[in-house]
């Protein structure tokens, strides 16, 4: 009798343990479903917008040139982030150059933004501003103009249509993101379709609007300005990103963001950064500016124009010791020929 109810007792254990197991299984189909549907909802938003324009092999031959360095024994990830945008039609241009980095080891992510008119040498091409090698090489020749002149490897690049981020802005955030207009903003230039018109104070910016405060420059500040305003953007967009909300839209936000970038990074390796990324997220995205204050002269050249004229060794050591490349990082690096993110 003992001996029944004791397995009476072992088949109503396992009865709950199987229903349990069940229940997970049920809610963990529901929420991969749930994010395959949200991903597709919002890829199928963006390329219905996007209509004809959208051509998903657009950017292979990018890929395919792109040499990213190898991963290091350190788990930090350099990407080459570039805000894309074609004037009346025409080739791509890029007005924002920034390098992210995330380092899940030590729950660090750092953001750095490289003016556009900095002067610098481009591999095979005579001195220019750094944009221009973007516009003689895509992704790959600035990838090695920055190598060249900072010293830095980059393992992969991302480059975004302006579009995009007006909707991925306003997928995570449907009523607006906050942020403190500092001062009165006014400019317009119909033939590059740019309209900002924005007021001072504290108020929430919807994703057209938020892309007119981070690219105004029609101040004294110019391109300074810009290139702070951009990194405050980003700052705040990742608070949206990380609340609850933000992060019940994300997989709708990463599908409507998909047509709109282009990148060599693999699903796998996204979901990875990802996923180190909001198991211990930074309490804050530390930000550079390159040149650096005390480095530079505005200067001007016929082939050039305009342009920030930089002490090279200044800014390449304060870049390097602000991503924390050590001199032994440098060895190795160098030892490796197959090092290769208006």
């Amino acid at each position: 009798m003992a001996t029944s109810r004791k397995d009476l007792r072992k088949k109503r254990f396992r009865r709950r343990i199987k229903i349990f197991i069940s229940v997970v299984l049920i809610f963990a189909v529901a929420f991969v479903g749930y994010i395959y549907y949200e991903y597709q909802q919002g890829k199928r938003a963006a390329e219905a917008e996007m209509g004809e324009s959208y051509d998903p092999d657009r950017s292979e031959e990018d890929r395919e040139n792109f040499e990213g360095a190898e991963s290091s024994e350190s788990n930090e990830t350099n990407v080459l982030i570039l805000g894309v945008d074609a004037e009346n039609g025409g080739s791509p241009r890029t007005d924002t150059i920034m390098i992210g980095q995330y380092d899940p080891d030590e729950d660090r992510a750092k953001l750095v933004s490289i003016m556009r008119d900095t002067y610098v040498s481009i591999p095979g091409y005579s001195d220019n501003k750094i944009n221009s090698a973007f516009a003689y090489g895509g992704p790959e020749l600035l990838r090695q103009t920055i190598k060249e002149n900072f010293d830095i490897d980059i393992h992969y690049y991302a480059m975004v249509n302006f579009k995009g981020f007006e909707s991925i802005v306003d997928t995570v955030s449907p009523d607006g993101v906050e942020i403190d207009v500092e001062k009165r903003m006014q400019y317009s230039d119909w033939a590059g379709e740019v309209n900002i018109d924005l007021y001072p104070g504290v108020q929430k910016l919807n994703g057209s609007d938020l892309l007119d405060y981070a690219r105004f420059r029609a101040d004294h500040e110019n391109d300074f300005g810009r290139v702070r305003r951009q990194q405050q953007v980003i700052s705040a967009l990742k608070e949206e990103i990380l609340s609850f909300t933000g992060v019940s839209r994300l997989p709708r936000a990463v599908g409507t963001l998909e047509p709109y970038v282009d990148t060599n990074m693999g699903t796998s390796t996204i979901i990875s950064i990802l996923t180190d990324y909001f198991r211990d997220t930074p309490d804050e995205i530390e930000t550079f500016r390159i040149p650096v204050e005390g480095s530079y002269s505005d200067a001007s050249y016929n082939h050039a124009g305009s342009v920030l004229e930089i002490d090279q060794e200044q800014n390449k050591e304060a870049l390097k010791e602000f991503l924390g490349k050590s001199e032994d990082q440098d060895v190795d690096d160098t030892e490796d020929d197959d090092l290769s993110f208006d």
